[in-house]
């Protein structure tokens, strides 16, 4: 609930004074359930037990890095589902990426999370206790969040559109839009409406591809939009709200990774795009059910080489969490297999 929502259910609900709802407000994002709530008349928390519920990720595990201190969590939800968020330290604070969806429909080839489909969106309480949750284990403070996890945020609109309204409130998490990045596959039509809400978040672009039939053979939303429609999206959406955006590219030996394919991505893009072209290269998390590959370093380096000689900024992604298998979506299916 939003601040006036909570203040209607206090009022109308339980007969209680809105200033309650401020009370149980700043306990909610300390991840505190109500008995907790020492500030509370005892019957108002036994009430709150009997009327609503908080319902904070559970930890069912908990992976940390050796190598650089990533931690990777498998959350249990309160219907016994399981996603998955990652905690990377970088030397301005703790970045989240979160999931958005348990499983995801939209299929790419490659990614371990759409493996088994979509078993259901999550809701904007079950998004910020990502975040609640690993700041109370970590006890530290996150400062950014990545929508990368598992799923499609722009498949869950109306829910996501909550969370970003709820995690930037001061006296909630208070975590600037400017620290938000949100990915997309390319949902033409919700990138529209994103673009109305003007939201000063990165909005980062799974792109993979520089042309259709490469596309569409990894990634099955192109055949709704195909790599014209959604770069003219991503033009009109850089026209509305003057923020650049981040196109994602991984990286898969002998698909998408020669030196004529940088070209071309080049090309393609400086055709849409007129300022601020930037591509994160992603050298491909190999997925055991999967059968493509990670090509060689040499070759990762001439995709990104090639990107630059053709006046394309481009940055290969930091492998984190090594050790822990930090890419999402595998922990989850490693759980559901046992």
């Amino acid at each position: 609930m939003d601040p006036e929502e909570l203040r209607r259910f206090f009022c109308d609900e339980l007969g209680e004074p809105k200033y309650r709802a401020d009370q149980v407000w700043s306990f909610m994002y300390k991840g505190e359930g109500f008995e907790g709530m020492s500030n509370l008349p005892r019957k108002l928390r036994a009430d709150l037990e009997e009327a609503a519920e908080i319902r904070v990720p559970e930890i069912a595990l908990k992976l940390v890095s050796a190598v650089d201190g990533t931690v990777k969590y498998l959350f249990r939800l309160s219907d016994g589902q399981k996603i998955e968020s990652v905690v990377m330290r970088y030397k301005y604070g703790l970045t989240i990426c979160i999931s958005s969806q348990c499983g995801c429909r939209m299929g790419c080839r490659f990614c371990a999370s759409t493996i088994g489909g979509k078993v259901r969106d999550l809701l904007p309480s079950e998004l910020l206790g990502q975040i609640i949750a690993a700041q109370k284990d970590m006890g530290e403070r996150i400062s950014h969040v990545v929508m990368m996890g598992i799923g499609e945020p722009l498949d869950n609109y109306e829910n996501v559109l909550k969370f970003l309204r709820l995690v930037n409130m001061e006296k909630g998490l208070g975590i600037s839009y400017r620290h938000i990045s949100l990915s997309t596959c390319g949902l033409v039509p919700k990138i529209r409406e994103l673009a109305k809400e003007n939201f000063p978040i990165t909005l980062s672009v799974s792109l993979h591809a520089p042309d259709d039939e490469t596309r569409s053979a990894i990634m099955p939303v192109n055949e709704a939009w195909g790599v014209d429609r959604l770069l003219t999206a991503c033009r009109e959406y850089f026209e509305a709200t003057g923020r650049r955006i981040s196109f994602e590219y991984t990286l898969i030996s002998g698909k998408n990774d020669g030196v004529k394919d940088a070209i071309k991505l080049a090309t393609t893009l400086k055709r849409y795009m007129k300022d601020g072209i930037h591509v994160n290269l992603i050298p491909l998390n190999e997925v055991e059910e999967r059968d493509y590959k990670r090509g060689k370093a040499e070759d990762i380096k001439r995709f990104c080489d090639t990107l630059g000689k053709y006046g394309v900024n481009a940055t290969v992604r930091r492998r984190l969490g090594p050790d822990i298998n930090a890419s999402c979506g595998q922990l989850r299916r490693q759980s559901e297999d046992k």
